[in-house]
């Protein structure tokens, strides 16, 4: 467990400031969340409600929901002797949920093919493929580059599942990506302890540009079958952190719950 403990955030405010219940539990929810994929919790932990409360200095009853959502997220597990525990996840979840992250945005490359690029878009667009160019034309990568391309990747595939139009389609990216290592970047950071780091990011963004050439073309099932094979890359490093835990868990604290990475 990640014993480098951040202060906790105040999720009520009293006063004029006092927040509703609602938004509450939606700030104990994001901050459990984070709180997870930083590793601040070891796999079985028990996740008591009075300490988790306190710990955000919020109610019970939040917390209570929140963990209640985290359960159907499958981040968390009822317990025998009553609450949650945090759940180990395998590897074969992890990678089935970046197969499915894939397809996914494989049908929302189709559509915005189909639908037809809008300029604001194309853009959009445009701009990360030049912000990934300017950053792999360096010779080397450090951190902040990495952390760069990072920031640049999650636009890049925001803007194509919202480009679809699906708001279905939406939801369950959302869904799925809330399970550790299956959204689009969750494994970017790790590349920089690989050394094929750099060649993979390369191999990346020359799939980004080839897919937004098929999209700007109105080639849907070019462009799905482009979006499905990106995932491979995020697969490969999965591969590479259950390997070689020792160098990837200081930059995925996370990877402790998977179970074939345990030291």
């Amino acid at each position: 467990m990640n014993t480098d403990k951040q202060p906790s955030p105040r999720i009520i405010e009293g006063g004029k400031g006092e927040k509703t219940m609602e938004s509450q539990q939606e700030r104990v929810l994001i901050y459990l969340r984070d709180l997870i994929l930083k590793g601040e919790f070891a796999p079985g932990e028990r996740l008591g409600e009075v300490a988790l409360a306190e710990r955000l200095k919020a109610s019970r009853t939040p917390v209570r929901l929140a963990l209640a959502t985290l359960e159907q997220e499958g981040l968390v597990e009822p317990s025998p002797a009553g609450g949650y525990v945090m759940r180990r996840i395998t590897a074969a979840e992890i990678a089935d949920a970046i197969a499915v992250r894939g397809h996914l945005e494989g049908m929302a490359a189709r559509l915005v093919a189909e639908h037809g690029v809008p300029r604001q878009l194309s853009n959009a667009l445009a701009e990360c493929l030049r912000a990934g160019d300017r950053l792999l034309a360096k010779s080397e990568l450090d951190l902040d580059d990495y952390a760069a391309y990072t920031d640049m990747n999650n636009r890049f595939h925001k803007l194509i599942v919202e480009g679809s139009g699906n708001a279905a389609l939406m939801r369950a990216i959302d869904m799925n990506n809330r399970l550790p290592f299956a959204a689009a970047s969750a494994m970017l950071p790790m590349q920089s302890a690989i050394e094929e780091g750099r060649q993979w990011l390369f191999m990346a963004h020359q799939q980004h540009h080839s897919l937004v050439d098929a999209m700007e073309r109105g080639e849907g099932a070019r462009a799905q079958a482009l979006a499905t094979e990106h995932v491979q890359i995020a697969q490969k490093n999965l591969a590479y952190a259950l390997e070689r835990p020792d160098v990837c868990m200081k930059l995925a604290p996370a990877l402790h719950l998977v179970a074939e990475a345990v030291l």
